[in-house]
């Protein structure tokens, strides 16, 4: 199976209003531009380097998702062209993004990562945390990032019942975020939930990006 046919039989399987993140990590520039022969253009990285070095070989339509924890000091080499950042997980990297985006004269979209899983290795804001931000005077003056949506990563685990009620617990905040602080935001729509192993049920709890590469690309290779 090529990678084109691999990213439509995804498509074919999810619903319109599901976007499909083809995660790109570890993977060669020449998997990247076959997708992209085929008319793929959203993938995703979660290494800021490896990411500044595909935009800079591959075409400027691609919409780049930065998907893996960014440290503060990271943000200005993507701030220029990313499209969205999904793992927004403190209060200190939403400042830094919207000072490079200022530089760049961009307003950044960006989500923001919940812990949602039982390893305590997963990055993310607790929900309490989220709000005591959102409260603050000093969030807003932040004029140059535009929130539209969370994101979460489930326990990786075969119990599909763990994961399921993560990813309903997801939806929760998600939508009592909408009803408290976004309810005159329009874009703030998106739920980024679901990879390779796990998609299926996030679909099924709401969720509106899925971030797929073993399904696409393959393995990954860990050593390059």
């Amino acid at each position: 199976m090529s990678i084109s046919n691999n990213i439509n039989q995804i498509l074919n399987q999810i619903p319109n209003k599901v976007k499909l993140v083809a995660v790109s990590k570890t993977k060669p520039i020449e998997d990247i531009q076959e997708a992209y022969n085929g008319n793929y253009k959203i993938f995703g990285e979660n290494k800021v380097q490896e990411l500044v070095e595909k935009y800079e070989a591959l075409p400027k339509d691609i919409e780049w998702h930065m998907i893996g924890h960014l440290q503060s000091n990271k943000v200005k080499y993507i701030a220029s062209f990313v499209y969205l950042i999904h793992a927004v997980d403190n209060f200190k990297l939403l400042k830094t993004i919207n000072k490079e985006a200022l530089k760049n004269n961009r307003t950044i979209n960006c989500l923001l990562q919940i812990h949602i899983a039982k390893e305590e290795t997963k990055f993310g804001f607790s929900f309490d945390e989220i709000k005591q931000m959102l409260d603050s005077d000093e969030y807003k003056d932040l004029e140059n990032i535009n929130i539209i949506g969370v994101m979460g990563m489930a326990t990786f685990t075969d119990d599909k019942e763990i994961v399921a009620s993560e990813f309903q617990y997801l939806n929760d905040c998600f939508k009592e975020l909408k009803k408290t602080y976004f309810f005159n935001s329009p874009d703030f729509k998106e739920l980024s939930m679901g990879m390779s192993g796990d998609y299926k049920i996030a679909i099924e709890k709401g969720s509106t990006i899925i971030r797929v590469g073993s399904s696409i690309f393959g393995e990954r290779n860990y050593q390059v």
